[in-house]
């Protein structure tokens, strides 16, 4: 009997990237772990620095740098490569030039034979997920953006400090565009199973003037929080990303919000969009379709509305 190995690559080791190989590393999710990156030297250092860490842990997980040539049997790549927003921009701003280093990056991956999944990091990520599915041309399922993940994380982070419990015991999350545009379904927020606006309603005294548009604000914004004192985020996305690997790669049927292609769902055609989706070994298995009430569908829709616009201006470049 032949055991496969599992291998997860991944494409640009600045900080997200080389912080997503440690937390794939240390959690011990995968067998191997390649890494590529422009600048050659820089990916055998992150290799190296990563083998020398296998003495502690609890498990031998191998990385090394590596060509696209090598990525034929790889199971899931991780696109982080991409153009940095400078002060002012936005993340949709860097699209021209994420898009050229991206294509440069997918189409020698296809020749190696590869036949795994996509997920991409790299901003405007919904945008840049549909042009890999465009360019891969790989089933729909097979490519996915980090998507609006991390956000949902960011919003329960705030919600469970405003009300003083584990985020993890919220549950919920942000949809839409990963950026400005993203919008919070309230209708379905709630805290160990009690809705989170009852909450609020029920303990006026101890929440009081809690503004719902400012969280959703504060969770747009949070990146850039981040990015304005220590110059960009790696930690929660890379740990995000990784979670995201551990559902397909473990089958484990789990709902995360991820950017995906939407075909009728939320009445939203050939967009790629943060939703929640259930991931599993054929990567997203389904996308899960919540009641929005009126104003909620009309934020989504503004929110999609906008991806649509970026996604023509990409492809009338």
């Amino acid at each position: 009997m032949t055991i496969k190995n599992t291998k997860v690559a991944i494409v640009g080791t600045g900080l997200v990237g080389s912080s997503t190989a440690f937390s794939l590393v240390t959690q011990g999710v995968c067998d191997e772990v390649l890494m590529t990156d422009i600048n050659k030297e820089r990916a055998i250092g992150e290799a190296m620095d990563l083998n020398h860490s296998i003495e502690y842990l609890n498990r031998n997980v191998k990385v090394k740098a590596a060509d696209y040539s090598e990525y034929g049997d790889v199971d899931v790549v991780v696109i982080t490569a991409g153009a940095p927003p400078k002060p002012g921009q936005t993340r949709l701003d860097t699209l021209g030039m994420t898009a050229d280093i991206v294509k440069s990056i997918v189409t020698p991956i296809m020749e190696s034979g590869f036949k795994g999944f996509f997920i991409i990091v790299s901003n405007p990520a919904d945008i840049i997920a549909y042009y890999v599915y465009k360019l891969s041309g790989l089933p729909k399922s097979h490519v996915l953006s980090t998507g609006t993940s991390i956000d949902t994380a960011r919003l329960k982070n705030f919600i469970g400090e405003l009300v003083d419990v584990d985020p993890r015991s919220v549950q919920g999350y942000s949809m839409g565009e990963h950026g400005d545009s993203q919008m919070v379904p309230w209708s379905h927020i709630t805290v160990g199973g009690k809705s989170f606006l009852k909450v609020l309603e029920d303990n006026k005294d101890r929440f009081p003037n809690v503004d719902l548009k400012e969280l959703v604000k504060d969770t747009a914004e949070a990146g850039w929080e981040v990015y304005k004192r220590k110059g960009t985020t790696y930690y929660a996305i890379a740990t995000a990303t990784v979670g995201i690997i551990k559902a397909i790669l473990n089958n484990e049927n789990r709902i995360i919000p991820v950017s995906t292609l939407l075909e009728g769902e939320y009445g939203v055609n050939g967009v790629f969009a943060g939703v929640p989706a259930i991931l599993n070994s054929n990567g997203v298995k389904e996308v899960v379709e919540i009641h929005l009430n009126e104003e909620e569908e009309n934020n989504f829709k503004n929110s999609i509305n906008l991806i649509k616009e970026y996604v023509e201006k990409l492809e009338n470049r």
